[in-house]
Order: C-alpha cells, then sequence, then structure tokens
C-alpha cells in the first residue's frame, strides 16, 4: 500500500515520481478523471476536470486550464513530459463522465466532456489503454504511482483495476 497520497481535488491536477505514493481522486460524477502513467519514466499523473472546453473562459483573469478537458489534458502531458515520460510509453485511463443530477439529460455534461476528450485524443493521436465511464454512479479514482495500477471504487463495495 502507498505511504502517501496525493489528493486531486475537483478542477485540479497532480504529477509525482515518488514510489511510495499513490494518486487519489474522489467524487467523480459528471467529471473526468484522467490518469497517465510512463512505466519507464515512473511518472504518473492525474486530471480532475468538470467541463469540456474552455470557450472563453482562456482570458479570464482567475482561468484554471485543469477545469476544462481542452486545456488540462494538454498540461497534464506537458508536466509529465518535463519529468521524463514519452509520449509513446504513456498509459492513458479515464474515468467518470456519468449522468449525475441530471436525470432528464438536458446538460449532458458527463457524455459531452468524453466526446470533448475523444475528439482531443484523436487529434493528438493518444490511445486510451482502459475506462470506465458513463452510467449515473460517482467514482473514487486511485493511481499508484510505483506500478502504474489504476483502482476504481464504485459505491462502498465495488472496486475494479483498468
Amino acid at each position: 500500500m502507498a505511504a502517501n497520497n496525493i489528493i486531486v481535488g475537483v478542477a485540479d491536477m497532480k504529477l509525482s515520481t515518488d514510489p511510495t505514493s499513490m494518486i487519489v481522486t474522489y467524487s467523480l460524477g459528471s467529471c473526468l478523471g484522467v490518469t497517465i502513467y510512463d512505466p519507464m519514466a515512473k511518472v504518473a499523473g492525474m486530471l480532475h476536470a468538470m467541463l469540456p472546453d474552455a470557450k472563453n473562459e482562456r482570458n479570464n483573469n482567475s482561468f484554471n486550464p485543469y477545469k476544462y478537458i481542452d486545456s488540462g489534458i494538454p498540461v497534464l502531458f506537458k508536466e509529465a513530459y518535463k519529468l521524463g515520460a514519452q509520449k509513446n510509453r504513456i498509459r492513458v485511463t479515464v474515468s467518470g463522465g456519468a449522468q449525475i443530477l441530471d436525470d432528464a439529460g438536458y446538460f449532458n455534461i458527463g457524455k459531452r466532456n468524453i466526446a470533448s476528450l475523444r475528439k482531443l485524443f484523436w487529434k493528438n493521436s493518444v490511445m486510451i489503454d482502459n475506462e470506465h465511464v458513463g452510467g449515473s454512479v460517482a467514482r473514487t479514482v486511485r493511481l499508484k504511482i510505483n506500478t502504474g495500477e489504476v483502482t476504481v471504487s464504485i459505491g462502498r463495495n465495488k472496486e475494479i483495476v483498468l
């Protein structure tokens, strides 16, 4: 078990090379949790993005790139490269994108987040290695830095390894 949890909040991103740590994000509903891991460099990162695109927000003084798929993903990859990760070795997992508190599907934020992510990855030739997306459940995601193992907890009793 990892000795140190690195917590990723909502609209947040963290990276680490500390093999004794685990990166964790809680309560992924319609948000997406994107993990990346380079097994050679032992670089791990996670983004907890809320919305599909920044649109006109980029010029706002309080702009937070981690809040959006289209601005947070590039930062996640660029910061991982600075720590020694290489694109051709990176393993990607995606979790979340559920339909929460929107039973009628008016906003479809989860689906829009997934679509935005897939479009961005397709344009940049990035493949998703594993995913657990959609549905109507909240998820907790853990990324072990020493192994790259990603676990997704659904509710109190169900855990899957991606």
